[in-house]
């Protein structure tokens, strides 16, 4: 196992027509961590999933929806989602990133 996960080493997946992508900058058994990159005012499907998720906003601003609670967050800020709480954000800015991270980790980003 190595414990180093290069930038030029990983691959960037477009997820929300060509507005969104998401490149996995690390992962093992129990924690995954993932770069989500967007821009021109794109908007993330409301979903839920089983693992938790604590966001870092690295750039921009964004409005989160989590369960029934909004907030608008900017650089710097932090959001975390439990299991199986329905979620997603908007992006206010021309351009941002948040790192989100997860456990256990996303199986189903591996997969494709």
């Amino acid at each position: 196992m190595s414990y180093f996960h290069l930038k030029k080493d990983t691959k960037i997946e477009i997820v929300e027509a060509e507005k969104c992508s998401r490149r996995i900058t690390g992962y093992d058994g129990k924690l995954m961590t993932v770069e989500v990159s967007f821009k021109n005012g794109c908007i993330s499907a409301p979903h839920k999933h089983p693992h938790e998720q604590i966001t870092y906003c690295l750039e921009g601003k964004f409005e989160f929806y989590i369960g029934d609670e909004t907030k608008v967050i900017e650089e710097g800020d932090t959001v975390y989602m439990p299991p199986e709480i329905m979620h997603n954000c908007k992006l206010l800015s021309e351009e941002g990133r948040l790192l989100d991270i997860f456990t256990p980790i996303r199986e189903d980003f591996l997969s494709k």
